[in-house]
């Protein structure tokens, strides 16, 4: 056994390549590559440059920040300068005052008292009010006021309360308390109305009441310190904003600084911000992009290879914009994409697929405003301008389109934030530069997409329509009867697939190639038959059949040769489903020779149209072979055989999986029967004329 065989043979029994050949596992595998890539791509961009630096060092080259960053060291610095800058807060005691106050009038009051003692001596008085006072003041002046007049003392007592009071309504802080006794006692000391030994009893009266009543309210100054620290801002460090000139000493505050900003090399801190924050907007826009598809088209979650191509595209844009960056931002050639999807895919897609773009793209230069209403203007314009292209060189036209678009966004938005008029028109002129590259880019890579990933596009579908194609030149040399079939059968389903609403391009290409394999056995085939003389009469109706079905199987390994796309290929396939081939089964069930006739012999392969348009195909493919086979093309005919034909195709279940609906079979026939009228009209019938008559009055006229 041959080596290779082996191999391969164990190669598909593998395990792993049977689990890698299932549709979710490749689907999960683009979708990791996509978040992979992204992801890379960002960190690759947004990872700021290292440098090896300490502190004491010259800086080598200026440093900008890579990122926002707060200035942690400098706004703790700030708030703690405000909270110094608050001044303290006090409140004064008012119940002191009035205590100081009843002391005093306490102590006039007992001194009073014990003057007017009738029964008590002198010396008894003066020991009294020494050991006894309220204040427990000793001083040897008692001797000497002891006798003093009522008035005097209530004169005293006034003066002392007055004094007092003024002082402690201002409020007295425990600090300042020796400084206001002093104060008092120099005021007393130059009063003039009291004795020597009156001012000593003042002054130790004011020395033993007075007391601190303002104090420190560490609730309301911690609330004034807050509400000064709140008011101090951050300290921003804003992206691309220099943090350290080239030659600046490198102090410990910058040391710090260049840390938190992930710009040391010794300092192998991962930036944990930045990877969640890349791949959170990763991993939401591959979201994004996989419910769209499965709401909107979930057809397209089975083109594993359709899957791969959008991941192509959007990764090739990312890596072009970064590239083209380091020009200008405004030359990223967005639309492109945008245009190429649009084309390739659908042009829903498309938008959404330009906004993800934008995203990203704005993500990496910064998040220019001017740029991203570019990007998303631009981008929709470029979707709608090659909508249902069909020549090449619209697009040129929509680049065009894309350029203009640019420019007035640019100069819009430009004007509103800047009033620098010179830099708004250099943008404009890249801009209006970036509309051409789109066109360029798209025109450029728009086969290369079409044939690596066998798409049909509308611009394909055109050139496979062209009767210079290799396969319709051979039709049209080989199978000429087949060729003028083929081309009615086109209109006919142009017609009706548009009628619809359909893809009415695909139909009428579809319909140029659905009989290609009859160019194997042409003469078989009777529209290719020149005389009456038929092959057919000559052998057996099995074999008949098989050469008549046969064309099916020659045209998918023509069109295969050709490399022609798998949609085209499916018309070729479907266009007679699994029918009978009634003519030949029924000659061979009356024929002497065949007794016993299987069936399955006389059918077709299949598939089943699966589609509208292949389905529309298979009917205007059964109805242009039936009308052209008629005697007579009156109306009522056309109609009565259109009507049976598709009655037929739907009795045996050949439409069943192409989702068409008795509406639109309806609208099919009625579409068909207008253009089959309009194509086996009746003609007037001209009147024979005698040829020398009509010269010799021509010659009369001519001489008159």
């Amino acid at each position: 056994m041959n080596i290779r065989a082996v191999f391969k043979d164990k190669l598909s029994n593998n395990y792993i390549t049977k689990w890698l050949s299932k549709a979710y596992v490749k689907q999960l595998l683009v979708a990791m590559f996509f978040f992979v890539s992204v992801v890379g791509i960002l960190l690759y961009n947004l990872m700021p440059d290292k440098y090896d630096l300490d502190i004491g060092q010259n800086s080598p080259v200026d440093i900008y920040a890579p990122k926002d960053i707060e200035n942690r060291w400098e706004t703790e610095r700030l708030k703690a300068e405000a909270a110094e800058s608050v001044d303290l807060i006090y409140t004064v005691n008012l119940g002191i005052h009035g205590e100081v106050k009843s002391d005093i009038e306490e102590f006039f009051n007992f001194f009073i008292k014990v003057q007017e003692d009738e029964d008590l001596e002198y010396e008894e008085k003066v020991e009294l009010l020494i050991n006894e006072n309220p204040l427990g003041l000793q001083g040897e002046y008692f001797q000497d006021i002891v006798n003093v007049e009522k008035e005097r003392l209530s004169y005293l007592q006034d003066y002392i309360t007055e004094i007092t009071a003024q002082r402690m309504n201002d409020g007295i802080k425990v600090e300042d308390i020796d400084y206001q006794k002093s104060v008092i006692n120099e005021y007393i000391s130059t009063f003039d109305d009291f004795d020597q030994e009156l001012k000593y009893l003042a002054y130790d009266i004011v020395n033993t009441t007075i007391r601190p009543n303002q104090f420190l309210d560490l609730e309301i100054t911690q609330q004034y310190k807050e509400e000064a620290i709140q008011n101090i801002d951050r300290v921003m460090i804003r992206k691309d904003e220099l943090v350290i000139r080239e030659g600046e000493v490198i102090t410990f505050e910058k040391y710090r600084l260049l840390g938190e900003l992930g710009v040391l090399e010794e300092d192998g801190k991962i930036d944990l911000m930045l990877y969640l924050g890349v791949m959170a907007i990763s991993i939401i826009l591959l979201l994004l992009i996989i419910a769209y598809i499965y709401v909107f088209n979930k057809s397209l979650l089975e083109r594993v290879d359709l899957l791969i191509m959008i991941t192509i595209i959007f990764i090739s844009t990312l890596l072009i914009a970064e590239a083209i960056s380091t020009i200008s931002i405004y030359l990223i050639p967005l639309g492109a994409s945008a245009m190429l999807l649009s084309i390739l895919i659908e042009p829903r897609l498309a938008l959404l697929i330009n906004i993800c773009l934008t995203i990203l793209i704005g993500i990496l230069i910064g998040n220019d405003i001017i740029f991203i209403s570019m990007a998303i203007v631009g981008g929709t314009a470029g979707v709608f301008s090659v909508l249902n292209t069909q020549q090449r060189s619209y697009i040129i036209i929509s680049g065009l389109a894309i350029s203009i678009v640019n420019i007035i966004t640019i100069i819009g938005i430009g004007f509103i934030y800047s009033h620098e008029v010179s830099k708004v028109l250099t943008f404009g002129m890249y801009s209006f530069i970036n509309g051409i590259l789109c066109a360029i880019l798209t025109i450029g890579t728009l086969p290369l997409w079409e044939n690596l990933f066998n798409i049909v596009t509308p611009l394909k579908l055109l050139e496979l329509s062209n009767p210079n194609h290799p396969l319709l030149k051979k039709l049209l040399i080989e199978a000429p009867g087949t060729y003028h079939h083929s081309i009615i059968v086109g209109n006919l389903s142009e017609s009706a697939t548009n009628a619809l609403g359909g893809n009415a391009l695909l139909a009428r290409v579809g319909s140029f190639y659905h009989d290609i394999g009859k160019t194997k056995r042409p003469y078989f085939f009777k529209e290719n038959q020149l005389t009456s003389e038929n092959p057919h009469d000559k052998i057996n109706p099995a074999l008949s059949s098989l050469i008549i079905t046969s064309h099916v199987k020659d045209g998918v390994e023509l069109a295969k040769k050709y490399k022609l796309p798998k949609e085209i290929i499916d018309f070729i396939a479907q266009h007679h489903g699994d029918t009978l081939v009634a003519y030949f089964y029924h000659k061979a069930k009356t024929s002497e020779e065949d007794i016993r006739i299987e069936e399955h012999r006389f059918r077709y392969n299949g598939p089943r149209p699966n589609k509208k348009e292949t389905a529309i195909v298979m009917l205007a493919d059964s109805v242009e072979a039936a009308v052209r086979s008629l005697s007579s093309h009156s109306k009522e005919k056309i109609e009565t055989l259109i009507t049976k034909i598709i009655n037929e195709k739907q009795e045996a279940g050949q439409l069943d999986e192409s989702d068409l609906t008795l509406k639109e079979i309806s609208i099919i026939k009625e579409t068909f029967i207008k253009v089959i009228l309009g194509i086996f009209h009746e003609r007037i019938e001209y009147p024979e004329l005698d040829i020398k008559e009509l010269k010799g009055k021509k010659a009369y006229e001519s001489r008159n």
